[in-house]
């Protein structure tokens, strides 16, 4: 009987019920040491037991937290069989995980998306469950996968619990449960059937503050405690309390015993046939320590009763019987893995042989995408190195491999112990690319181009290239013409001219007749090579279709997709971002996905397909969010703040738009000063976009494209002087790309200035070329407003009833009714609300719903869509099982006859 715990115990029953009934759930349970998070995994394991649910469990260990997938060993070594059932490459990622020697892909994540199918496969014989105990000392590798696969679960019948101390584990995004200390009560009645005196009962009861475990300790020590009242000893905390009273009961034992407990807390896993190979070797064994009862076996492993006795026997043994325990164990080891770990705790002075041994494991934890932990090992092979090189070599692959397990702040702090011994060779170089890397990360991209840009004098003449092409990128995000300039001229220096380099420096200095072309012939270039890539046929073939991309770099693919959104090119984008996504999806390639999806979002955005844009943004800000990369989803809130603003939910943009990093300030304050001028605020409009163009991201598109917001506030406040410089910048930039939509705008802000209705009609002439309806309707509802002005009502229906159509459409609300009131002013008679005949079925469903449904009446099933969308088959079927309603459908094959546009694709 569990007391106290009756909330929790209902709480793991509803997840164990909703399992057996295909839904799948995870929940943590937060508590500090003792609090009887173990007992009510126990617990949970005897329900489901009872209910015929198999259990896989793993519980963390203080001492393996830096053995890069020793977690995931220990959940998945009893269902390893499955593992050939799984596609490629995921099937590689879980080999690699169980087989050291075995090589992945350079996807941290795709480890996560393999435990997923693993836990999905296994549920379809029915419900299962996973406990994870201790959950803070699971390493991080295998903590990110099973967190991965916990956020992602929805209809497989997999029930997942953690449980984890106060302070450990981000389990952001899953149901938590804090376990509180017993009550009086409750702590008496666990103590009610001991036979202790009631005076002596209440004072273990006070000691132990309600936590169970020191409840039972204080109670077995109790006949030797001093007869102070409570209060008179030092006031520790209860854990600490705890640790001293298991330390005690060490100390009681005889030296062969104590020495053997240090021995099973070094190793930590509970390897019964090591330890014993060990021990024979220090001359100690099991005997007296399992007959004290602190510690038991079974089978082949060995268990404390409590993690805590562990921490006290290690912690209470001098540092020289700690390392002999280490180097009894490294000798005894069979895995070098597992010999290279105790060689790091066992080694206290300079030894290459151990560093070079622990330095190959750090490599072969870095093959297999455990970053952290290889970051962990090369640093320590770097402290036990007797040769500088040595020593910098690794200290370099320390940063590296840090900053690939996304630790930013910890490369940086690897970084400055790298710095002074990297020298001035190509050892120099990388260590300033690892940096940039981290710079630009952390939010410093002019930095992260400086340091590329010195630390490329270092590097051989291709790696130097590779490294100025980024210099001038991150030079781009920070708007700073310098590096962005050294870097094109030093590529021309090594022979290298790269187009891109030269057009962000031109465009820097607002030289956009020459900057514009050369970035537009780029983008044409990669954009051809890449499509010729996947189909073997030029650039006007379909996008999105699949294939093997592989021969146009992924670093200039993506450059050149951002070139397309810089040049406003959206058809470009468009295609270069559906290709990069496919090839994400199908190499399973997640952390990189929400940045390409975030791009196309944008993309899609401007292209007027509001609905795919926020299904792009809402799949990238799910997997930002499963991976734990926080800082990809405030930039994807700007995307969301701009379809917010075009709604007019101001609340909503506002939230949005307050989260924005300084990379993402300038698309921001567009999407603000855009909801500003929709609701008439004309004066916040312009003054938010004129400070925005005097900050350091004037160059930005977004602000180039929002010139035409900031010309009409001018005009509509009464001050058009204050839009002549802008338009004079904008008119150029226009000019210099050529982009028939951005022609349009400089003729449409002309008109407003008073260029006449001739501006208007060129304007709109310009519109018949394609591109941005958003912007087409503005200049249909200006022209419209105009010619009401000038009393020429019957002509003016025709250009605002465009407009309204295509507001309505774009659900951009406060332009509609704009739209509508302008058109009530020509004695036109226009509902309060679009007609329901506009409604289409796809509205009704969520992102994550209409993708499915998109890509199911494409014939594609359930297994395909899952792997696409890094969903289990039963999470697609559950989502369809929701759509059909929706749609007024029952299968797959009714789907190819709904319009899944949505509003917004039109």
């Amino acid at each position: 009987m569990l007391l106290g715990r009756s909330a929790a115990q209902a709480a793991l029953k509803e997840l164990l019920a909703d399992a057996g009934g295909g839904r799948s759930g995870a929940l943590v349970l937060r508590g500090e040491a003792g609090i009887g998070k173990s007992a009510l995994l126990d617990w949970t394991a005897g329900e489901a037991a009872g209910l015929g649910l198999p259990v896989l469990r793993v519980t963390g260990a203080e001492r393996e937290a830096e053995l890069g997938f020793a977690g995931l060993v220990q959940l998945l070594w009893p269902v390893r069989d499955r593992i050939d059932a799984l596609p490629e490459p995921q099937r590689a990622a879980l080999r690699a995980v169980l087989d050291a020697g075995q090589d992945r892909g350079p996807d941290r994540f795709l480890t996560g998306l393999a435990v997923l199918t693993l836990l999905a496969g296994l549920a379809e014989r029915g419900p299962l469950l996973c406990l994870v105990d201790d959950a803070q000392w699971v390493d991080r590798s295998s903590a990110e996968a099973l967190l991965f696969a916990a956020r992602r679960l929805a209809a497989e019948g997999v029930a997942m619990v953690f449980a984890v101390r106060d302070e450990g584990l981000d389990g952001h995004g899953l149901a938590e449960l804090p376990l509180p200390r017993l009550g009086a009560r409750d702590a008496a009645d666990l103590l009610a059937d001991r036979g202790f005196a009631s005076e002596l009962r209440d004072r273990i009861v006070a000691e132990s503050a309600g936590n169970p475990l020191a409840l039972l300790e204080f109670a077995a020590a109790a006949g030797s405690w001093p007869g102070a009242a409570p209060g008179e000893r030092e006031p520790l905390p209860v854990a600490d309390r705890v640790l001293a009273g298991f330390r005690a009961q060490l100390d009681g034992l005889p030296e062969r015993a104590r020495l053997m407990a240090v021995l099973a807390a070094a190793e930590a896993r509970g390897d019964l046939p090591l330890l014993l190979r060990a021990a024979n070797a220090l001359g100690t064994g099991l005997d007296e320590l399992e007959g004290s009862g602190l510690l038991h076996t079974t089978g082949t492993a060995v268990a404390f009763r409590h993690p805590l006795i562990a921490t006290a026997a290690y912690r209470g043994a001098p540092l020289a019987a700690r390392s002999a325990a280490h180097r009894a164990l490294a000798e005894a080891a069979d895995d070098p893995d597992c010999r290279a770990h105790h060689l790091a705790a066992a080694t206290t002075a300079p030894d290459a042989g151990a560093a070079a041994e622990i330095a190959a494991a750090a490599e072969r934890a870095r093959r297999r995408t455990a970053y952290a932990a290889a970051a962990g090992r090369f640093r320590r092979a770097a402290q036990l190195a007797p040769d500088r090189g040595d020593q910098a070599a690794w200290l370099v692959a320390a940063v590296s491999a840090a900053a690939s397990a996304g630790r930013l702040e910890w490369a940086a702090e690897l970084a400055e112990e790298a710095e002074p011994r990297a020298g001035d060779g190509a050892l120099r170089a990388e260590l300033a690319r690892v940096r940039s890397v981290v710079e630009f990360e952390l939010g410093a991209p002019g930095r992260a181009a400086g340091l590329l840009v010195r630390g490329a004098s270092h590097a051989a003449p291709d790696d130097a290239a590779a490294m100025l092409r980024t210099a001038a990128g991150f030079g781009w995000f920070a708007g700073s013409p310098e590096p962005v300039g050294v870097a094109a001229r030093r590529l021309r220096e090594l022979g290298r001219p790269d187009e891109a380099a030269e057009a962000m420096a031109h465009l820097l200095h607002e030289d956009y007749a020459r900057g514009l072309p050369l970035l537009a012939g780029y983008v044409a270039r990669v954009r051809r090579a890449s499509r010729e890539s996947v189909y073997g046929t030029p650039a006007d073939t379909p996008a999105g279709t699949g294939g093997d991309v592989r021969r146009v770099g992924g670093d200039e693919r993506m450059q050149a997709l951002y070139g397309s959104i810089i040049l406003g090119d959206d058809e470009a984008a468009l295609d270069l971002a559906a290709d990069e996504v496919e090839r994400c999806r199908a190499e399973g390639l997640i952390g990189r996905l929400p940045k390409v999806l975030q791009a196309q979002a944008m993309a899609e955005r401007t292209a007027g397909r509001h609905r795919a844009a926020a299904a792009s943004v809402a799949e990238a800000a799910a997997i930002a969010r499963d991976t734990g990369l926080h800082r990809r989803t405030e930039e994807l809130d700007v995307v969301r703040a701009w379809l917010a603003a075009a709604e007019g939910d101001g609340a909503r943009c506002a939230e949005l738009a307050g989260r924005a990093s300084d990379t993402g300030r300038v698309a921001a304050d567009c999407a603000l000063s855009m909801l500003d001028l929709s609701r008439g605020r004309h004066a916040a409009a312009l003054d938010r976009l004129e400070t925005a163009w005097r900050g350091p991201g004037r160059h930005a598109t977004v602000l180039m494209a929002a010139t035409g917001d900031l010309v009409e506030a001018a005009v509509r406040l009464g001050r058009p002087e204050r839009a002549h410089a802008p338009l004079d910048r904008f008119r150029r930039w226009a000019d210099g790309g050529g982009r028939p939509w951005a022609l349009a705008v400089a003729a449409r802000c002309t008109a407003l200035l008073g260029g006449g209705e001739e501006a208007y009609l060129r304007a709109l002439r310009l519109h018949e070329r394609g591109g941005r309806p958003f912007e087409r309707a503005r200049t249909e509802l200006l022209y419209g407003e105009w010619l009401r002005r000038e009393r020429r009502r019957s002509e003016a229906r025709e250009p605002l009833r465009a407009a309204l159509e295509c507001f309505e459409r774009l659900d951009a609300a406060p332009w509609a009714e704009r739209a509508r009131a302008e058109l009530r002013a020509t004695g036109t008679a226009v509902s309060a609300a679009p007609p329901a005949a506009r409604a289409r079925p796809a509205d009704r469903l969520t992102p994550q719903e209409l993708q499915v449904a998109r890509l199911a009446a494409q014939g594609l099933s359930s297994r395909q869509i899952g792997a696409r969308l890094f969903l289990s088959p039963r999470t697609v079927e559950h989502h369809l099982y929701k759509a059909y309603p929706k749609l007024g459908v029952a299968s797959r094959a009714e789907l190819a006859r709904v319009e899944l546009a949505g509003p917004g694709d039109g």
